[in-house]
């Protein structure tokens, strides 16, 4: 199971079932989801954490519940497994990737495939240095997926992402802040707080304007400088109809510091 939990602007999901690591089962699949769709709609939260419970993130999906046949089982068909896909593991990654408003994972022990992915989605990752991030799709004869053939190579280069992917390399602590999949790596006492005070600060950013900045930042790889510099102009102008524009305005003309309520 997950909880969501909404406090000070923030919403918070955390992976609830610890005695599996966090392992993710079809309705965990889907209660996500729909956290962060609920995270989008609700205007009281400007900022999202990602955490689990216990002493692990996410042990990936729990095969066990898995619906995806393999040929030599009954029931198998191409377009079954690329559809279980798509509405299963790779709907919580387009639903982050795309939220408008600034995410946080805390990575609280090991993120295994789809739940590194999980974390590698959101746009800050804070891990603690015995924080796992592992990749076993090789050695299960699985194909790279939950959007990982995406995030890695642009988080990591493509040689490391292969490596990653086809030889199961991972990454440990402070090692993935060096190898560009953490933002920050704290000791584990300070996790929590850290990662609280950063979605706290985020929070009571430009909600807006933070999002229109990520929309552009995500699409940097698939655009060229001058579509580019037009979305800018674009994203500017929605941002100029906002109340925490003129507040940042007005409080730079003042020389105080602003306070944005994320309208």
């Amino acid at each position: 199971m997950i909880r969501y939990e909404v406090a000070d602007g923030v919403g918070v999901i955390t992976l609830d079932r610890p005695e599996f690591k966090n392992a993710l089962t079809i309705e965990m699949r889907d209660d996500i989801v729909a956290a962060v769709r609920s995270a989008r709609s609700d205007a009281n939260v400007r900022a999202l954490l990602i955490t689990g419970a216990g002493d692990a993130f996410c042990a990936g999906m729990d095969l066990s519940a898995s619906t995806v046949a393999t040929a030599s089982e009954p029931g198998y068909e191409p377009r079954s497994t690329s559809e279980a896909l798509r509405i299963g593991v790779q709907a919580f990654i387009r639903e982050l990737w795309d939220l408008d408003k600034p995410t946080v994972a805390a990575v609280n022990g090991a993120a295994v495939g789809p739940g590194a992915h999980l974390a590698l989605a959101c746009d800050f990752v804070i891990v603690h240095e015995k924080t796992r991030f592992i990749w076993s799709f090789a050695k299960w004869g699985l194909v790279v997926d939950a959007g990982g053939a995406y995030l890695l190579p642009r988080l990591v280069g493509l040689p490391r992402a292969k490596a990653m992917v086809l030889l199961g390399e991972g990454a440990v602590g402070q090692e993935a802040v060096d190898l560009g999949l953490a933002y920050r790596c704290v000791a584990a006492s300070d996790l929590t707080n850290e990662a609280k005070t950063l979605a706290a600060r985020l929070a009571a950013g430009p909600t807006r304007s933070l999002g229109l900045s990520k929309a552009l930042l995500n699409a940097s790889f698939e655009t060229d400088l001058a579509h580019c510099l037009d979305q800018e102009g674009a994203y500017q102008s929605l941002a100029a109809t906002s109340v925490d524009l003129a507040e940042g305005m007005a409080a730079f003309k003042e020389k105080r510091d602003p306070k944005f309520t994320g309208r």
